[in-house]
């Protein structure tokens, strides 16, 4: 085994199991707080759909990559190679949505009760389950197309007509058919992204003007920064480092499809990039997702019916 491999089996395998395990004690700490009786918040929902998507791109992508780059070969049959790339882009597609929805769900929370988006603040807790109903059936629907062009090595009696992807093989389609799933693909991520950075935006203004409103009692009780500034470190961390992950992860994506030859170095570097958010989402989650989610439940009254003296994170 050479270096480089070693190199990338032990970045792989600690990413993958830090991933599972993070995504673990997430999981693990919704079920505490619903056997504690706790009051589960609407998007706690989303936050748990998201764990279980980034749980299956870890599980479906950073296992068989870490095993192929310790050099185990041929490890993979027909079946798991077609079912293994399915639900990796399922998954993917299902923690890109789950993640625009938990920003415009945290939108409409924060937004004033007489506002076009805080009219719907009674309205989406109840369609927050079907509306990820839907993406799941989307995204399966979508990407029912992978297990029709995914084959494993052994089935390949040559390596032309094939792109090799480590540890299948993919079928080459024609160029244009090619050009249409890159474009539909594409304009799903940019969507998804661009929701982001949008709700992301509106809830620093919102946050920004609740802080001028009640800036002279924060200023008379602590110099610490302000609840409201906190909040939105929070949501520009979590939002920025899914934007820029997935940003990369595309970019990579799309050079290697359409490459004309095998790069493994280019296939291992976007795996890499496809994973981490999944391996450090629950971290930013229950660091950065609890206080922001509490933050907007306690600002929202406050936007509404004027400010009032806003407790701790």
């Amino acid at each position: 085994m050479s270096s480089t491999n070693l190199t990338m089996g032990i970045m792989f395998l600690s990413q993958t199991a830090l991933g599972v395990l993070g995504n673990c004690a997430c999981l693990g700490y919704f079920v505490l707080t619903d056997f504690s009786g706790r009051r589960m918040k609407p998007t706690d929902l989303i936050v748990k759909h998201l764990t279980w998507a980034n749980f299956m791109v870890l599980l479906f992508k950073g296992i068989p990559q870490t095993m192929t780059a310790f050099g185990v070969s041929y490890f993979l049959d027909d079946i798991l190679c077609k079912l293994i790339f399915y639900f990796h882009r399922v998954a993917r597609g299902v923690s890109l949505g789950s993640t625009s929805l938990l920003s415009v769900c945290q939108v409409i929370t924060i937004s004033p009760s007489n506002s076009k988006w805080g009219q719907l603040k009674f309205r989406a807790p109840k369609v927050i389950g079907s509306s990820l109903g839907l993406c799941w059936v989307l995204q399966l629907l979508i990407n029912a197309y992978i297990p029709t062009i995914v084959i494993d090595i052994l089935g390949t009696k040559n390596s032309t007509g094939f792109t090799d992807v480590v540890y299948c093989h993919i079928v080459d389609i024609h160029s244009l058919t090619k050009i249409f799933y890159a474009i539909i693909f594409a304009s799903i991520d940019v969507v998804c992204l661009g929701i982001m950075m949008w709700a992301s935006g509106s809830m620093v203004l919102m946050l920004t003007k609740h802080k001028q409103m009640v800036q002279h009692i924060h200023s008379s009780l602590s110099p610490r920064s302000s609840p409201e500034a906190r909040a939105t470190q929070s949501i520009l961390a979590l939002v920025s480092s899914f934007v820029l992950l997935y940003m990369i992860s595309i970019i990579l994506v799309v050079c290697y499809s359409f490459s004309g030859v095998t790069t493994r170095w280019l296939v291992n570097a976007s795996v890499a990039m496809s994973a981490c958010f999944p391996a450090f989402c629950p971290f930013l989650l229950l660091s950065q997702y609890t206080k922001v989610s509490n933050f907007c439940f306690t600002c929202s009254y406050e936007i509404t019916h004027g400010p009032r003296i806003v407790g701790e994170l």
